[in-house]
């Protein structure tokens, strides 16, 4: 067993868990940040204490005694430039989706991770929460049957929204179905997608924007199994990040429901009105534990890294996830059905 040293780069929201996590960690022994706001870096600095901190992440890459990276910028479209420079430094990688910005860009970063044998794995957190995880259990070991369809709604509330598509123009699809898409193409393996239906609507966001404010994606797999996902982030103002989730599975010798909109667990008080603890897609600390995926998605990294195992979400299916959504959002564009695989998956293609 050996300890290793990581670098976060751009401890955040989702980041500042990871650094959190690195810093608990048994095996992690050196913990370096990289972070452009100097206000956020002295919070996760003071929480954290990091061998060393900058707001250069090219100077993290470059420290020949870093042996993974996590990349938790943003905008999205920092992270391939990022990954493939850690790649090609030689050091493990956990990026947050999406796994880059065109399937070119995520063939050529996998590529550089095979050659250069090393662990990279997109952050795709919620196969890490336990009531998805029975999801995948249930299709596996056969307690409903052969799987016939399933459907994910997920909304968010018009803050997180905003702060998405403030700094990102990458659709509903790209940025919250992405997350269940993963779900459950990875419940449903081997089994692969074979066409792509999707449309979106918009009376909010588009007031003033091109943003939609939601989309829905209807995709068939070659077995004839039919998956709808719905994701959209105009829900009225609330606890903040606040994500509900429901998600029902249907199989030939059974069903299954799955109520993940984290209203369990409510408080009421005079200041605040309700609120909904626990209740972010990544999740959050709670006294002395963290309620939520992400830390144990970290844990699980590291350990993956420091022991040499395999990591849970490989790159090549997030590269498949990846075509799904970009494969919805053409369809959206045309108005018709996007056939999987598609021979045309080049940037300028997909434009």
């Amino acid at each position: 067993m050996r300890q290793i040293n990581v670098a976060v780069i751009g401890p955040g929201w989702c980041g500042g868990i990871r650094a959190n996590a690195c810093a608990d960690h048994a095996l992690v022994n050196e913990l370096h940040l990289a972070e452009i706001r100097p206000d956020r870096l002295a919070e996760v600095t003071a929480e954290t204490n990091p061998t060393s901190t900058t707001d250069n992440w090219e100077e993290l890459i470059a420290n020949d005694s870093i042996d993974a990276v996590m990349i938790s910028t943003t905008p999205e479209t920092l992270h391939y430039p990022m990954v493939k420079a850690a790649l090609e430094a030689g050091k493990h990688v956990l990026v947050e989706k999406p796994i880059a910005s065109t399937i070119d860009e995520a063939d050529e970063c996998i590529a550089i991770a095979e050659r250069n044998n090393l662990k990279f794995t997109v952050g795709y957190s919620q196969r890490f929460r336990e009531k998805f995880a029975f999801v995948h259990k249930a299709l596996n070991d056969g307690t409903i049957g052969e799987p016939v369809t399933c459907l994910v709604s997920r909304n968010v509330t018009r803050e997180l929204g905003n702060k998405i598509t403030g700094r990102t123009k990458l659709s509903p699809a790209a940025m919250e179905a992405t997350h269940d898409l993963d779900f459950l193409l990875w419940c449903l393996q081997p089994r692969k997608p074979i066409r792509v239906y999707s449309q979106q609507a918009g009376k909010l966001f588009r007031q003033k924007s091109d943003t939609p404010d939601h989309q829905w994606i209807m995709v068939t797999m070659d077995d004839g199994t039919t998956i709808t996902v719905g994701a959209g982030w105009i829900l009225p103002f609330g606890y903040k990040n606040y994500s509900q989730c429901w998600i029902e599975v249907i199989g030939t010798e059974g069903a299954l429901t799955i109520d993940d909109t984290h209203k369990e667990v409510q408080i009421n008080t005079t200041k605040n009105g309700i609120q909904y603890p626990m209740s972010t897609m990544p999740g959050e600390p709670v006294d002395h534990i963290f309620a939520g995926p992400m830390k144990l998605e970290t844990d699980h990294f590291i350990e993956a890294v420091a022991l040499d195992r395999p990591v849970m979400v490989k790159p090549g299916e997030a590269r498949l996830v990846m075509d799904v959504y970009t494969a919805a959002d053409l369809s959206v564009e045309r108005g018709e059905p996007v056939l999987l695989p598609r021979n045309d998956t080049s940037a300028a293609a997909a434009q």
